[in-house]
C-alpha cells in the first residue's frame, strides 16, 4: 500500500481537528477531568488499538493525554542501523498503513466517543465492574452489528476543505 503524500496528509489532517503533524507523526492532546478519567480515556483507546492493531505511543500527564502515531518505513530502518542489522529487523516485520480512501482513525474517535457517551458517562469504582461494563457494551455494539453513519459526503468535504486544495491562479 502507498504511503499519502505530504499534501494527502495535510488534507486529511483538516478533516480531524485538534490533530497536528510533526515529521512522520500525527498527535492529538486531549484534557479530561481529572486523572482516573484519563486512565479510563487510556484504556479505551488500548483497546481500540488493539482492535485495529495499530499502536500509538501515549503520554499521560495527570488529566492529560497524548497520542502520537507513527507511519514507519523500511528506510527509515536503513537510516537508523547498519545495512545487515536493517534486513535483519526487516525480515521480522510487517507493515500495516493507514489507507489513503478509508481513515481508521476517525472510526477509533468515533467509537471512543461513543463509548465515553454509552459506557463511561458515569463513574465506575472498581476496575472489575470497569471491565465487565466496557466488555457488556462491545457484546452489545457487536451483536446490534453497529455502523459508523457517515454523514460527511464528497460535496461536503470539498466544501470543508476547500481551503486544502490549490487555487488555479487566472492568468491576464
Amino acid at each position: 500500500m502507498d504511503l499519502l503524500s505530504d499534501d494527502e496528509i495535510t488534507a486529511a489532517l483538516a478533516g480531524l481537528p485538534n490533530w497536528t503533524r510533526t515529521g512522520n507523526s500525527i498527535s492529538r492532546t486531549v484534557e479530561l477531568a481529572d486523572f482516573r478519567a484519563a486512565m479510563l480515556f487510556t484504556g479505551a483507546v488500548a483497546y481500540m488499538a488493539e482492535k485495529a492493531n495499530h499502536h500509538p505511543d501515549i503520554l499521560i500527564e495527570w488529566n492529560k493525554v497524548t497520542l502520537t502515531l507513527s507511519t514507519h518505513s523500511a528506510g527509515s530502518l536503513y537510516e537508523a542501523f547498519p545495512a545487515p542489522e536493517a534486513h535483519r529487523i526487516l525480515r521480522r516485520l510487517e507493515f500495516h498503513y493507514t489507507p489513503k480512501h478509508a481513515s481508521w482513525l476517525n472510526m477509533v474517535e468515533i467509537e471512543i466517543g461513543v463509548l465515553r457517551s454509552q459506557c463511561l458517562d458515569r463513574r465506575i469504582g472498581e476496575l472489575r465492574v470497569l471491565l465487565a461494563q466496557i466488555a457488556a457494551w462491545q457484546r452489545q455494539r457487536n451483536n446490534t452489528r453497529a455502523r459508523i453513519k457517515w454523514m460527511f459526503t464528497t460535496e461536503r468535504a470539498r466544501i470543508k476543505l476547500a481551503h486544502a486544495y490549490p487555487h488555479p491562479v487566472k492568468e491576464s
